[in-house]
């Protein structure tokens, strides 16, 4: 297969990959590296979006392929999550506790975002013995049926109903709807940066007020940190910065180092909910896969010793003032960055453009009038300047 032709390659996609849209990228990777992607005609594209966040040290890192290399030699899958003791889960899992400190104890890894969703509102329903969730408009949370829900009275779920019942919505950043939160709810979930909105910053305060109103309330509190952990906001987490602790802290993308992994974590007795009533009250056969786990240990390691959270801060500082000195806001932080441009159109414009001359960006799910900057958090600034200088002729075309 890998002799196929680029057409016959195309051809291949479109009649046996099951598609999502009419209109796809179709953009024929041959490989990646670094910052990069190259397509089958050794074209270079710099990468702004890094897989929707998922690829925070860039393509083909070293020390994440040797971990990988290493541990597909030792074992791949040996049972179902839990049952047998694996060195790449509980290492990783040891590393995430340092990181994260009281009153985080225990890890239950999964395969993405959306199944981490499923398993921390599990948790939060059969700790509280209620059913009620609460979640923010704008906030996206997986495809599943109950991150649908959590998500849900817009297109992207009004195509599945009836969704799951106790689902009920509030505005992000308004304080009065934080009176919604009742005695009846399990859970309040919510990004503490919303990604999908168009990286929506909190008011000052709002979320210190969320956790008083769900102390009030015996209401656990779960933060998504899907899109905006491991240091894409300038912190490991985005809620170190906020210092504001929930129950339950959801996490899934950049956690893999480029491979599929998710988590939800907790303390050990609300953890320990899910040994009984029933016993194995959350099972999973791939969540926590050997490979993936150690590729994780390995980003996380390279996060923390190469200083990268410190270099997201000053690509953000970079940008910033590159767009700045041209009129052009943006907004967001860390490497969650957003440009408003009016329209939908203006936005299809400028990601057309500078397609062709080599930069990979888009938009959000939520917001079609902005366009996202997430490059890898070790972007070089030399590329960051490329990448400023190119939208930004982009955009004063408009």
């Amino acid at each position: 297969m890998e002799g196929n032709s680029q057409a016959t390659n195309k051809s291949l996609f479109y009649r046996h990959i099951a598609q999502t849209s009419s209109a796809p990228m179709a953009l024929d990777v041959a490989y990646a590296k670094g910052s990069y992607l190259y397509d089958s005609n050794n074209k270079a594209y710099l990468d702004l979006i890094s897989g929707i966040s998922v690829s925070n040290l860039g393509h083909g890192q070293p020390k994440i392929v040797k971990a990988i290399q290493e541990q597909a030699e030792r074992f791949l899958h040996t049972m179902v999550y839990g049952e047998h003791i694996q060195a790449p889960q509980t290492l990783l899992a040891k590393a995430l506790i340092d990181q994260l400190g009281a009153p985080f104890e225990s890890v239950y890894f999964v395969n993405s975002g959306s199944e981490a969703i499923e398993g921390a509102i599990k948790l939060a329903k059969r700790h509280t013995n209620r059913f009620e969730i609460l979640s923010f408009r704008n906030a996206y949370h997986g495809s599943t049926h109950a991150a649908l829900s959590a998500m849900g009275g817009n297109l992207f779920s009004d195509g599945y109903l009836p969704l799951v019942p106790g689902f009920e919505k509030a505005d992000f950043n308004s304080f009065e709807d934080l009176q919604k939160i009742t005695k009846l709810h399990a859970a309040v979930l919510l990004e503490p940066i919303q990604g999908e909105a168009g990286y929506i910053m909190p008011t000052q305060g709002f979320l210190d007020a969320v956790r008083k109103r769900c102390n009030e309330t015996g209401t656990l509190l779960i933060f998504d940190e899907i899109q905006s952990g491991f240091g894409r906001s300038g912190t490991l987490f985005a809620f170190q910065s906020e210092n504001v602790i929930p129950d339950i802290l959801v996490m899934a993308k950049g956690m893999g180092g480029g491979m599929p992994l998710g988590a939800f974590v907790a303390s050990q007795s609300l953890m320990a909910n899910l040994m009984s009533l029933p016993v194995l009250g959350h099972i999973t056969t791939f969540g926590g896969h050997p490979v993936s786990c150690a590729a994780s240990r390995a980003a996380l390691e390279l996060i923390l010793s190469e200083n990268l959270l410190d270099h997201v801060g000053e690509l953000e500082t970079r940008f910033q003032s590159h767009f700045l000195n041209h009129g052009i806001n943006l907004s967001g932080k860390g490497l969650m960055l957003s440009i408003d441009l009016g329209s939908f159109e203006n936005v299809t414009k400028v990601i057309n453009e500078v397609f062709e001359k080599g930069i990979l960006i888009d938009w959000f799910l939520f917001n079609d009038r902005s366009l996202r900057i997430a490059p890898p958090l070790n972007l070089s600034f030399e590329d960051c300047d490329f990448a400023s200088s190119t939208l930004i002729e982009a955009i004063q075309k408009l």
